[in-house]
């Protein structure tokens, strides 16, 4: 294994260096480092960490579209009552963009790791006084090595999450939500009408019938002019909230499902921004 070790600045001359990177290499690659602990065995009817992180974002994003709807409420000084269809629709973007935007923050990690493993302040300083038994013991502890933040692959993760992946999901979003707004008019024409306390058996209607969403009417030429009209106003909206959520991520948790927690949990705020703004 190869360690990168901050070398003190007192070193004066390169063989004083060399001397001390090949003690200190010599001491730790050589050191009996104990067996990881056994994983845990995996129970078979778990979903992967896909399926949940892609459930928790579909759930998260209808819980913000109710917020929207109740802020709304509160503003206009009039009763709550629950408009289903948008609630579904933000849903269903939770279903269906979290799996991609998963994948694509595992290729960062993949790509760009957070953290390498380094030696410790303490086994640094045993093995440059080549003190064995302190190299013993703190191998015994699994205190030999431990994680340390990448800077600069936190930085590059962090610069194209804002700028590739921020460009992608605001086109995805304004995309989907006129597609399917539009794919979902015949709602003002069925027998139930666009009335709020009517949504949720609109909703039940028309998927019985088979005809909820039709995107085979929807004037994709429209809908891609409107994403176009709104894609900077959005993006910039997006860079003032997301970049803090991002370093944060990529600074501080370690997997990428503590991450997609984290963002949907921080994407309840951002999509009671998009339900109201979707809503205009």
């Amino acid at each position: 294994m190869r360690f990168l070790i901050s070398y003190p600045s007192c070193w004066k001359s390169l063989a004083e260096l060399r001397s001390f990177s090949w003690s200190v290499g010599r001491n730790l690659f050589h050191r009996k480092m104990p067996k990881p602990a056994a994983p845990a065995k995996k129970d078979d009817n778990e979903p992967s960490p896909i399926i949940k992180a892609t459930l928790q974002a579909a759930v998260i994003a209808g819980i913000s579209n109710i917020l929207a709807q109740a802020i709304s409420a509160y503003k206009d000084g009039t009763p709550l009552v629950i408009d289903w269809v948008p609630v579904f629709q933000f849903f269903l973007f939770g279903m269906i963009s979290t799996p991609p935007n998963f994948l694509w923050q595992e290729l960062l990690e993949t790509t760009f790791p957070s953290h390498h493993v380094s030696p410790t302040r303490e086994a640094i300083a045993s093995a440059s006084a080549s003190d064995e038994k302190a190299l013993d013991r703190e191998a015994s502890l699994g205190t030999l090595v431990e994680p340390r933040l990448n800077k600069g692959n936190t930085f590059i993760k962090w610069l194209l999450d804002q700028t590739v992946g921020a460009a992608v999901n605001t086109l995805l979003f304004s995309m989907f939500m006129h597609g399917t707004q539009a794919a979902m008019q015949h709602r003002a024409t069925s027998s139930f009408g666009a009335s709020p306390d009517q949504s949720l058996w609109f909703l039940i209607d028309s998927f019985k019938r088979g005809n909820a969403i039709q995107y085979h009417s929807v004037n994709w030429n429209w809908v891609w002019e409107e994403s176009k009209r709104e894609f900077w106003g959005l993006l910039v909206a997006s860079w003032k909230f997301w970049p803090f959520v991002s370093i944060v991520n990529f600074a501080v948790l370690k997997t990428v499902a503590a991450r997609s927690l984290a963002g949907n949990l921080a994407g309840i705020a951002w999509g009671v921004y998009m339900s109201l703004f979707a809503a205009q």
